[in-house]
């Protein structure tokens, strides 16, 4: 966690940098994003000196509470797991064809950002299957 706070921080001044000089909507969007993630960082480990545990929100850490819940699922309600393994498959499937959608045009951040999520639970969910 920390290392991402200091990947982060450094990645942050590269970009500043960059925008300084020669300015696009690219830098300024993962300019954004990095201080979110860092900022993330920042809370999670504030959150751990406070009170030894962690919220859980930055992505390093959601990931790997996830992995343990379904780890836990796995071993204790397989049924249950495979049902919800299935349900992450077809909102893979979902997300993929609302992409392709003309229609929702004017949601398709949104869109990418749940395929996104579907599509990495998709994996964990693989791997811990595969254990």
């Amino acid at each position: 966690m920390y290392n991402d706070r200091v990947y982060s921080f450094m990645r942050m001044q590269e970009l500043d940098k960059q925008l300084d000089d020669k300015p696009t909507k690219e830098a300024v969007k993962e300019l954004a994003l990095t201080s979110i993630r860092n900022l993330q960082a920042h809370r999670e480990l504030e959150e751990y000196n406070l009170k030894g545990q962690f919220l859980n929100k930055h992505p390093l850490l959601n990931t790997y509470s996830l992995r343990s819940e379904l780890e836990h699922l796995w071993r204790k309600n397989r049924p249950q797991f495979l049902e919800d393994y299935a349900n992450v498959r077809d909102n893979v499937k979902r997300y993929k064809s609302r992409l392709n959608n003309a229609k929702r045009a004017d949601k398709r951040e949104n869109d990418e950002l749940l395929l996104q999520k579907h599509v990495e639970k998709e994996r964990l969910m693989k791997e811990v299957s595969e254990l």
